[in-house]
């Protein structure tokens, strides 16, 4: 990775009078760290970033002046995609008397991952919505306030077993001995038969692997998708009951998912079906996905900023199909249906997928 310029000093300061009269009246001074040219000062707590429009950056800092030159220091506060060449990020979660010193770097990209950046949503559905149950509404207004990485596709059975040194799934090997067919050897099939203690283990282990080598930064974490980010991701941007339409008669889901009509009975290899917008695979159908959070009989409505869910639950919540995603209803497959599933159960139609954010600052 290679740290963007970053222009810095009272020239950039009085260039950007208008947009950070504000800031300079909340936040004390603050300096802005940079590979090249070393430091500047500016009246703000934040980075001015040259760069190409859509790239991702990671947003860094460290609290000691004297930790810049140590690459384990810096702490991943953000990740950003450029939305203009030159653009001016100010940091809202540092109070006034925090000491920072920031900068930009260019962000990896994960190939087995999509960016999902920030934005504005309507999770559940709407009461004329096709199909739709009660527990989807009421409608809630949900803003996700920073972006993060998904997953393109479910943890796949290799991928488990390269981290976990186990595959659990029930849809990989010759099951004809206990009554079931002979599914062959293909691990890139989504893990199934994992609970949702299994599937926060393998974040923890795929984390502190990824640290190690310097995959990720120091404070990133792997974990689950909440419930508003999973539905959030699904979407990409849609409204309607698929992220490719209403597809009111279901003859479009086919090339998206696999579920009863079209599965036979078993799960498929990842990828194999169109993407959403955001490039996400088989987030309708396949094996349903674990989330983070504690299940809820309904949503909060109203208007709010990155739900978590409740603090405490008996069960967790499942996304992506119905009990039985490869087999199941093709109006179980849509973006607002949910469910709840024991956090300890290992059925043979749950997986996972994995979200990669920054971990606390």
């Amino acid at each position: 990775m290679k740290a963007t310029r970053v222009k810095a000093g009272f020239s950039a300061f009085l260039r950007s009078l208008s947009v950070l009269c504000l800031a300079v009246w909340a936040v004390a001074p603050r300096a802005v760290a940079q590979t090249a040219a070393g430091l500047g000062i500016q009246l703000y707590a934040g980075l001015s970033i040259t760069g190409a429009v859509g790239t991702v950056y990671q947003i860094q800092y460290v609290t000691d002046l004297a930790e810049t030159n140590n690459a384990s220091a810096w702490r991943c506060l953000e990740f950003l995609q450029l939305p203009a060449s030159s653009y001016l990020w100010a940091d809202k979660s540092a109070p006034a008397t925090a000491r920072r010193f920031y900068r930009a770097v260019q962000a990896g990209v994960p190939t087995n991952m999509a960016f999902i950046p920030p934005g504005t949503f309507r999770m559940g559905s709407p009461t004329n919505e096709v199909d739709r149950l009660e527990n989807e509404g009421a409608q809630t207004a949900v803003t996700i306030s920073r972006g993060f990485w998904m997953g393109k596709h479910e943890v796949t059975q290799r991928e488990y077993e390269s981290v976990m040194g186990s595959n659990p799934s029930w849809f990989n090997g010759d099951r004809t001995s206990v009554g079931g067919p002979n599914y062959g050897l293909d691990t890139n099939r989504p893990v199934e038969s994992v609970n949702w203690y299994d599937a926060t283990a393998y974040c923890a282990a795929l984390t502190q692997r990824d640290r190690v080598v310097g995959r990720i930064p120091t404070n990133a974490v792997y974990r689950l998708p909440t419930v508003a980010e999973w539905e959030y991701a699904c979407r990409g941007w849609t409204s309607t009951r698929f992220n490719h339409g209403d597809d009111p008669g279901y003859t479009n889901l086919t090339a998206y998912a696999w579920y009863g009509d079209n599965s036979g009975g078993t799960t498929h290899p990842v990828g194999r079906k169109l993407p959403n917008p955001w490039g996400l695979y088989d987030m309708h159908g396949n094996v349903q996905e674990w989330c983070l959070d504690w299940w809820s009989d309904t949503l909060p409505g109203g208007v709010i900023i990155n739900p978590e869910g409740p603090a405490t639950g008996l069960n967790r919540v499942v996304r992506g199909g119905s009990w039985s995603p490869w087999y199941g209803l093709a109006s179980f497959c849509r973006s607002a249906y949910r469910v709840d599933g024991d956090p300890a159960g290992r059925p043979a139609y749950t997986g996972f997928r994995v979200l990669l954010s920054p971990g606390q600052p």
